[in-house]
């Protein structure tokens, strides 16, 4: 017995021994290839990255990031059969992450790695559209919280719509509505993330204070993301709006609404897509906005309320919901985007004043929306004839048009290329150097005694 207890010890000890040595080895080894990894010599690190992710795969999370850089490299710079293997090593690396590093920092990045995963199955095309599909529908329903990258969102919903419009399609128009809402309110949280962050920065810039180093570095960062999440936003409005027409809308959301009408979540989907798509003269609309303020009075049935009676022509009620809607929205962004909608209504029914008062509200709170301040612009542009008393003058307005166009661009980078487009326009209405040469008047200030009040200096020659 004492024998046997004996070898035992020995037993355990030798063990130990050898996980010790094999544990010392796999730090040196992800050392030595984070190192070369840190520098981009991605071919010195892969055989050292290797060893450690077959010997050690729980050793550090490095293995996983750092080995999706090195693949990705091998990847490029190979060819034939060789950088397949390379491709299959990838979406494998993806699924041994999840395994060993689900969490970081306490947080579940599982949809992240999935939809990172089937990001790299579209950019190989190592897969078809359906099988992309299923990866990006398991990482929303495993771990949306997680998913949020916005080429990913995208192409979760393109894949999605490509599986719609295939002729043996299972996936309903409801389904499709509901995903493109869903979707969407993702998009609007990360661009409301980043608007945020931003705006803190453009409030320092706007009292003058210098920027940190890192202030710097964060807005430009900050401005790539948001520019990107515009673009994916309006693609994704691309693709909806060939299907979300009111012929479609309307007998759908007829045909849902018994079932529905006590479910706030739905009632407002469908309020918003019939206000977005202009359908909002149909009497289905009248009873989605009466069943949702009855059930659930929010800022978004009390702005469709005040939508109803602008178009029944009942404007003080109708400023009374919309002030109701301001006052029970409590999120500063949310209540920017009200205010913004309130600004639009107005432009169209042709209240120039009281589209811009709700616009420079909506800048108040969010101060990197850029929309806004292209709303005023145009409101500008379109005073021209009532805002001067001569030719020379009524067009000097859209120098003040292109100057606030111009700033859309610079607080919100979604838009900066819109923006910049719609300054150039503005330019070429106004007066030109020959025109400034004739009137002889560089340098004067004109003022624009009609709504606009405000005032422009002709530009020198």
């Amino acid at each position: 017995m004492k024998s046997l207890r004996c070898l035992l010890i020995i037993y355990v000890l030798t063990l130990n021994y050898v996980n010790g040595q094999s544990n010392e080895e796999c730090l040196n080894n992800l050392s030595i290839f984070a190192e070369s990894a840190k520098i981009k010599n991605y071919d010195v690190a892969y055989d050292t990255w290797l060893l450690v992710l077959s010997n050690c795969p729980k050793l550090n999370l490095a293995i996983y990031t750092y080995g999706e850089r090195i693949l990705k490299h091998k990847i490029k710079n190979s060819q034939g059969d060789e950088k397949e293997s390379f491709k299959k090593d990838l979406i494998a690396l993806y699924d041994k992450w999840i395994i060993n590093f689900p969490t970081r920092k306490g947080q579940s990045r599982v949809g992240s790695i999935l939809s990172t995963k089937a990001q790299a199955l579209i950019d190989y095309k190592m897969a078809d559209d359906a099988s992309v599909y299923a990866v990006f529908d398991q990482a929303y329903k495993t771990d949306p919280l997680s998913f949020t990258n916005p080429k990913g969102l995208y192409n979760y919903f393109d894949t999605l719509y490509k599986q719609y419009k295939s002729s043996n399609s299972n996936v309903s128009t409801e389904h499709l509505f509901n995903m493109y809402e869903e979707i969407s309110e993702k998009f609007e949280y990360e661009s409301t993330s980043l608007a945020k962050k931003l705006d803190k920065i453009l409030i320092k810039e706007d009292n003058a204070e210098p920027l940190t180093k890192r202030e710097i570095k964060n807005k430009r960062v900050y401005n790539v993301n948001s520019r990107a999440i515009g673009i994916f936003v309006s693609n994704l409005d691309a693709i909806i709006a060939i299907e979300a027409t009111c012929e479609n809308l309307i007998p759908l959301y007829q045909r849902n609404f018994e079932e529905n009408k006590t479910d706030p979540v739905w009632l407002k989907r469908a309020a918003s897509r019939m206000d977005s798509k202009e359908c909002s003269d149909d009497p289905l609309f009248v009873t989605l906005v009466e069943a949702l303020h009855s059930l659930d009075p929010s800022a978004d049935s009390a702005y469709y309320l005040g939508l109803l009676n602008d178009k029944r022509g009942n404007s003080s009620e109708a400023l009374k919901y919309y002030e109701e809607s301001i006052s029970l929205e409590t999120d500063q962004y949310r209540k920017a985007k009200i205010l913004y909608k309130i600004a639009v209504k107005f432009k169209k029914s042709g209240r120039k004043q009281s589209s811009r008062k709700y616009a420079q509200k909506a800048i108040r709170y969010q101060p990197s929306m850029g929309r806004a301040h292209l709303l005023i612009a145009s409101l500008y542009a379109s005073s021209a004839n009532d805002c001067g008393d001569n030719q020379f003058n009524k067009r000097a307005i859209y120098w003040l048009a292109a100057d606030i166009a111009r700033k859309a661009g610079r607080v919100d980078a979604s838009i900066k290329k819109l923006a910049n487009k719609t300054a150039n326009s503005y330019m070429g209405r106004a007066p030109s150097k020959t025109d400034i040469f004739s009137e002889a008047n560089e340098g004067e200030k004109i003022k624009f005694d009609c709504w606009v009040g405000a005032s422009v200096t002709v530009p020198k020659l």
